[in-house]
């Protein structure tokens, strides 16, 4: 689900439109929901399991929140400025409480699963609290705040994984589908909170997910992404047979779905992705050459205290494997300045790590400590705001000059492109994504969403490569 972000940064928490209530064409329904969602691919991948859940028990959707019954925001507890920004929105939809004494307003997801009763007791903003994993009691609970009384379940599982429901693509375009393959993070970074709101990993059945891409593909989508917090430690198991699948041999069956489902994935940890991975990419054209790889920093010394389990000179090693099996492969990271003793020195390490590798894309933000997590206990927050800022902003300056190096150096290349719909800003031309992720738009001519063209590039934007079809 990687967006091109090339002046962002995760200080800007993604927030999803009101979710447009298409599967609701046709059928009459006793309450209707409102559901936003904010942070990473798996929220949004959440809310269309959340989506479900609420339709079986004949609640439909709708994008009005006036017009709910039940109005829900899937969270994200990355940043402190992100839940700043969630107690905000939370405050402004209790006003429509005044028209409808009814109305429920319930929390869900990490920020949900971190605040727990905080969020119904002491700030009294929801009726519900609901974990990531408890999604299943949703009806139950939603009865229970009808009653009057606060519904909470934060219980986190060894086992839950959603893999028998089938997610309602909600604002879905037809042709892009993300398929959530694992749940939870057994990497114990210091800075993050995840292995603490989404607990311990557990992969999804193959044969669900196989399933599940199948019946995408037959529905008319052409490209699924494959998520998960650390896709490359997919580990599953058949219980039957003892046959083990991995990720590689998982993306491969997707990939063999058909040579026009186009195949993603997100996220990698560079201690786990393994050349069999490399490789199942070169093998199929179909498996985009793109490769999330998170660093954090360009400090051996920082990322031993951020408990990352590789130093530098390894994770370059790394790079330079995914550039000799893949040569076109397009790499995007995530960079976090100003963690706790961070020197100018290690600053420095990071910028020339980043003009080393040179990222496609990069995701920046200064270090926010979250409360609970091994940082958090261990060390002090004592790099000033001021320094934080500064060095983000010089990261960012840098990437600026990478990311429109990228693209210029992609002028005059011809790409096949997946037509994924109109361009904003143009309704004459489409947009889509060519192999590395990258966005390029193209006068229309006599084609339709969901085909594959080949476009030439004449020119780009730090952002957007722009060209032509080749017919």
């Amino acid at each position: 689900m990687q967006e091109l972000m090339l002046d962002k940064t995760h200080d800007e928490t993604r927030q999803g439109e009101a979710f447009s209530p298409i599967e609701n064409q046709g059928k009459t329904y006793h309450k209707h929901f409102y559901i936003e969602s904010y942070g990473c691919a798996m929220n949004f991948a959440d809310s269309e399991v959340i989506a479900s859940i609420l339709q079986k028990e004949n609640i439909g959707c709708t994008n009005q929140a006036e017009k709910a019954d039940l109005i829900l925001i899937n969270t994200c507890s990355i940043r402190e400025k992100a839940e700043e920004k969630i107690r905000k929105r939370l405050t402004e939809l209790r006003q429509y409480k005044r028209s409808n004494p009814g109305l429920i307003i319930g929390i869900l997801g990490c920020m949900a699963e971190r605040l727990k009763g905080n969020l119904l007791e002491e700030e009294k903003l929801v009726d519900l609290v609901v974990g990531p994993d408890a999604y299943r009691t949703l009806p139950s609970l939603i009865e229970e705040a009808e009653t009057g009384q606060k519904a909470i379940n934060v219980l986190l599982s060894r086992d839950e994984t959603y893999a028998d429901i089938s997610p309602i693509r909600l604002n879905s375009n037809g042709i892009n589908a993300f398929v959530s393959i694992m749940r939870g993070c057994n990497n114990m970074c210091s800075f993050c909170v995840v292995p603490f709101t989404r607990g311990r990993e557990r992969s999804r059945s193959a044969v669900s997910i196989i399933a599940e891409c199948e019946a995408l593909f037959n529905e008319g989508y052409r490209e699924v992404t494959l998520l998960g917090q650390n896709v490359d430690s997919y580990h599953w198991r058949d219980e039957e047979t003892g046959t083990v699948v991995t990720f590689a041999e998982l993306m491969e069956k997707v990939a063999l779905i058909s040579p026009l489902l186009r195949v993603r994935f997100s996220t990698s940890h560079p201690k786990d992705i393994t050349d069999d991975v490399l490789f199942t990419m070169k093998k199929y054209d179909n498996i985009c050459n793109y490769i999330h790889l998170p660093v954090q920093s360009g400090s051996t010394r920082m990322l031993q205290m951020m408990n990352r389990t590789y130093s530098r000179e390894w994770y370059i090693s790394k790079v330079n494997r995914i550039k000799e099996i893949l040569p076109d492969c397009g790499i995007s990271t995530d960079m976090i300045t100003g963690f706790c003793t961070e020197t100018e020195e290690d600053h420095q390490e990071s910028m020339s790590l980043m003009e080393y590798c040179k990222y496609d894309l990069a995701y920046m933000y200064f270090y926010s400590e979250r409360p609970g997590t091994l940082a958090a206990r261990r060390f002090k927050d004592d790099v000033p705001l001021a320094i934080k800022k500064r060095r983000l902003q010089e990261m960012v300056d840098l990437h600026r000059i990478h990311s429109h190096e990228s693209m210029k150096r992609d002028v005059g290349k011809t790409f096949k492109v997946l037509i994924e719909g109109n361009s904003k800003k143009n309704e004459n031309e489409f947009h889509g994504r060519n192999d590395q992720n990258k966005v390029i738009v193209f006068p229309k001519l006599n084609y339709k969403k969901g085909d594959y063209v080949m476009v030439k590039v004449h020119d780009c934007t730090p952002g957007t490569l722009i060209g032509n079809i080749i017919e």
